[in-house]
């Protein structure tokens, strides 16, 4: 359930970034098809990657982890 919730927030705020997933993917430093397994299937970021995301587009990790 909780990854689900978290796949689900993931997912609206890499929508909502207003950036493309090639832009995304530079700037974690990650492929752009990894980005979209992050949006499309049951595949989570690492823990440093989602860290990257988390500073590079402003997330708010707490929100994403269903800690608030």
């Amino acid at each position: 359930m909780e990854n689900e919730i978290i796949k689900q927030r993931l997912n609206e705020e890499l929508k909502n970034c207003g950036l493309t997933t090639v832009e995304i993917a530079k700037r974690i430093g990650v492929s752009p098809e990894m980005v979209t397994q992050y949006r499309t299937t049951k595949k989570m970021p690492k823990l440093d990657t989602f860290a990257k995301l988390c500073k590079e587009l402003d997330l708010d990790a707490n929100y994403i982890l269903g800690l608030e």
